[in-house]
């Protein structure tokens, strides 16, 4: 198999796993059932990650990283840092029945049993955070936030979406995402120094 090849086989691969834990979850997804889903054997699941936890953290990072992708390209436009944040909090904002955050609760669940998941889920958690404080910061410097304490404010901020997602994901209807909406805004407007309809 060429090296090109073999990078689409892969690619394939972490794809049809996502698929299978979105449907089965990643407690209950085995080798043998992406494997199947694959129209492959479960050896070459095996010769690729060797190890179910090592599949498991490989395919919850790939669908990670699709969005990280996204945020990035957020991060290097030459918007000023309102137009930033604006976008970072909708991209992160669960919308719809979201099959990234379905992913995203199931895998911090996992994480608390499985250190190699664990350390995905850190690393990529953080990226958010970390994005999220270097806007803030920005806009401290430019003048558009007054904010004390830019990476604090990211934490907080994310950790209101992180609880709200998984309220609008778990429990459907219990709150409505118009409703999401506004208490992201006005907490973000309050950790920032501006008001909820700068954010709108």
């Amino acid at each position: 198999m060429t090296r090109r090849a073999a990078e689409v086989r892969l690619d394939s691969l972490l794809r049809t796993a996502c698929d299978v834990i979105i449907e089965r979850g990643l407690a209950n997804t085995r080798t043998a059932d992406v494997a199947h889903a694959a129209g492959v054997s479960q050896a070459l699941v095996f010769y690729h990650f060797s190890t179910k936890e090592r599949l498991l953290a490989r395919a919850f990072a790939y669908a990670a990283e699709r969005d990280l992708t996204r945020l990035d390209a957020v991060i290097r436009s030459n918007t000023p840092p309102l137009a930033k944040l604006k976008r970072i909090i909708k991209l992160y904002a669960p919308s719809g029945r979201s099959t990234s955050w379905a992913l995203w609760i199931d895998g911090w669940a996992e994480s608390l049993r499985t250190p190699e998941l664990e350390k995905v889920s850190r690393r990529l958690d953080l990226r958010w955070k970390e994005t999220l404080t270097e806007v803030i910061s920005a806009g401290v410097q430019d003048g558009t936030f007054t904010c004390p304490d830019p990476p604090g404010a990211a934490w907080r901020i994310n950790a209101l979406i992180d609880g709200l997602a998984i309220q609008v994901s778990v429990h459907d209807r219990v709150i409505s995402r118009r409703q999401l909406g506004e208490w992201i805004r006005l907490a973000a407007a309050r950790e920032l120094g501006i008001e909820p309809a700068d954010l709108a």
